[in-house]
């Protein structure tokens, strides 16, 4: 499998190169030259399949022969070493809840499928690979725990100072060894560009191997298809029209379930769920894409104004807008209907939920009025006490804490505060 840049400059790309670069030397994001859909007799017996054999099947066309097939169901193994349960509140509504892995969000399954491609790739290296990686909450963590102590590959995390959750930067900055927090003065998307920027930077990129683990990356962004996989095995048993709402930051999350549907997996729709970061969600009113400066919300890790991977999106549709919007919906909540959505969940089902699940469940219950028939699939991608204050405060109730947050509580914050790309490009060289 080869991959091309989607600014169709740069030559193609093999799946390690496209790993290992992160983004193409024109600056463009990697998108597979194919993809093939899986024989139906896949999705009908699917039921009988494991979760490893599902995600084994379905990616491997994407790495080829690059990672021979032993390696590759090692990996995916390794990767898919928690639970992905489904909790039903109705015949409607569903919740995936994808926090049960160690750092208690959806990113944990593409950072730690990540980390254990790249560190096959390096494995015989003799030059260590800079991850660079900036993050709006989540990521940063799930990036750090995946790569702990993988030999030949240093982390630099990227975050925007007071602008993620106490428990995300505990668990960004308190790791150590292979894993470096810098603290930016500013928002993701300034975390983001600085990024953007480093990789073409031929100084740095001269002295340096660089590569990105954001949902940029081919290999953070494909096996989050592997779990709307893994949830149409179990609602096509009681569901026939199966829609997903999407809490939507960066939008490669909702990319990889479009390619999971491109793979031939009968999904009815897709639901972008917004918080006021509302990029998307305006283009499909518009048909105009304007990116925005980000706005802080209690929803975070979607605080993002220009969308990465939506250019993906609409590669996958070949740029037709009437084709793409009726098979995506998306709608946008403030803050005040995210509360009101926490309490209404708590309330009404007994299930607490954490904001960007909230702003899922909104997107579910603004489709199901036009679509009584649908049962809506909401993407629960962060467990709440990640969210403490917010979702206590709202609700209530006190929150148990789970052991995977205890352990990084009381550790302490270790950080570099910087300001400018410079700063960053400095701080590069000079380790």
């Amino acid at each position: 499998m080869n991959y091309y840049s989607l600014n169709r400059i740069s030559e193609d790309a093999t799946f390690k190169e496209a790993v290992i670069r992160g983004l193409a030397p024109d600056k463009g994001l990697y998108f597979p030259e194919n993809i093939t859909p899986l024989p139906a007799s896949f999705f009908e017996g699917i039921h009988d399949k494991s979760r490893v054999d599902i995600a084994f099947e379905a990616i491997s066309q994407f790495i080829g022969s690059e990672i021979p097939e032993a390696e590759l169901k090692r990996i995916i193994e390794e990767t898919l070493s928690f639970d992905f349960p489904i909790v039903k509140l109705n015949d409607s509504l569903s919740f995936l809840e994808l926090f049960h892995g160690p750092t208690m969000a959806f990113k944990d399954v593409g950072a730690r499928f990540m980390a254990r491609c790249l560190g096959y790739f390096n494995k015989n290296a003799s030059e260590d690979v800079t991850v660079l990686v900036a993050t709006s909450g989540d990521t940063g963590g799930a990036v750090a725990n995946g790569f702990l102590g993988v030999k030949g590959v240093n982390v630099v995390i990227l975050y925007p100072s007071g602008k993620v959750s106490d428990i995300q930067e505990k668990q960004l900055t308190t790791l150590g060894q292979n894993i470096t927090a810098l603290e930016v003065d500013g928002v993701f998307d300034d975390c983001q560009d600085m990024v953007k920027q480093a990789f073409v930077d031929s100084e740095l990129t001269s002295q340096m191997q660089l590569t990105s683990a954001n949902s940029i990356n081919v290999a953070r962004w494909l096996p989050q298809l592997f779990y709307f996989l893994f949830a149409y095995k179990e609602l096509r048993k009681t569901h026939q029209d199966i829609v997903f709402s999407i809490p939507s930051g960066n939008f490669g999350n909702i990319c990889a379930g479009m390619v999971a549907q491109k793979l031939g997996m009968p999904v009815h729709h897709f639901i972008a769920s917004n918080n006021l970061n509302n990029t998307v969600t305006e283009y499909l009113k518009t048909k105009t894409y304007k990116a925005k400066s980000s706005v802080p919300t209690i929803s975070n890790a979607m605080d993002v104004g220009n969308p990465s991977n939506f250019i993906r999106i609409q590669e996958l549709y070949k740029n037709d807008f009437e084709t793409l919007s009726k098979n995506l919906s998306s709608y946008s909540f403030t803050d005040e209907e995210t509360k009101s959505a926490l309490l209404e969940l708590y309330n009404d089902n007994n299930y607490i939920a954490d904001p960007h699940g909230a702003v899922g469940y909104l997107g579910a219950k603004a489709y199901l009025k036009k679509h009584s028939d649908a049962h809506v699939c909401v993407l629960e991608t962060a467990h709440p006490t990640k969210f403490l204050d917010v979702v206590e405060d709202v609700t209530q109730t006190k929150v148990e804490l789970p052991e995977q947050i205890k352990a990084v509580m009381d550790k302490e914050k270790v950080s570099i505060k910087i300001s400018t790309y410079n700063d960053l490009k400095k701080f590069l060289l000079r380790n």
